[in-house]
């Protein structure tokens, strides 16, 4: 918190309207402050030690390394940053994830702003904070326990192949070359026991991805 006792958030979302709106949500509401924006995970390391949030306000679908590597190398880095993912993604997956990876707290984009509010402050005083329904328990079948295996760039690589992707785009979306994107895609198959991206696709659905 800054001298005025506010808690400093720091945004980080890569579509400049999504910020936008977030800002003025927030600016409703007393006791928060937003200190800074970043476009993508490796931006929002760089501005962490200079700006010090208390919190940090995080898509997972970005540019470049990716939210869950973004939280990942973090916590690595600043065990005392807290991070609150806030998501379109409401799959178990996602959540049990993020939550090992380090995220103090998850929410989806389309929760009731009272719902952000709350999460913001119950993570700056030390707890954890998921919306309600979004873990149901243990993860259901064999193919859920191997996704939370993933690392996060498998997981990235993996969720983009799910949104019909190719290789190339995946590369360049990742800022990766074809070739890693390639190697990684054969480990995800080879994890899942599937032959081709046409089986990983169908097994996509049948998880509801």
């Amino acid at each position: 918190m800054n001298q005025t006792g506010n808690i400093r958030i720091l945004l980080v979302d890569d579509h400049a309207v999504v910020r936008a709106g977030f800002k003025l949500l927030l600016a409703t509401v007393q006791g928060l402050e937003v200190c800074g924006e970043a476009d993508r995970g490796e931006q929002a390391i760089q501005q962490f030690p200079e700006l010090k949030p208390d919190i940090l306000i995080m898509d997972l679908s970005m540019p470049g390394i990716g939210g869950l590597e973004t939280i990942r190398r973090l916590k690595q880095r600043y065990p005392e940053s807290k991070v609150l993912v806030f998501s379109v993604h409401q799959e178990q997956v996602y959540v049990s994830k993020a939550i090992s990876v380090g995220a103090n707290g998850y929410i989806t984009k389309n929760s009731a702003p009272e719902i952000l509010q709350d999460a913001i402050f119950q993570i700056v005083r030390g707890r954890q904070y998921i919306e309600s329904g979004l873990l149901k328990g243990e993860a259901a079948g064999h193919y859920q326990q191997v996704l939370e295996t993933f690392s996060s760039r498998e997981f990235d690589i993996f969720r983009l192949i799910g949104q019909g992707y190719s290789s190339h785009k995946i590369a360049e979306e990742l800022c990766l070359s074809y070739k890693t994107v390639a190697n990684y895609s054969t480990q995800i198959k080879k994890k899942l026991q599937v032959q081709s991206v046409a089986e990983m696709m169908q097994l996509m659905q049948n998880l509801d991805f």
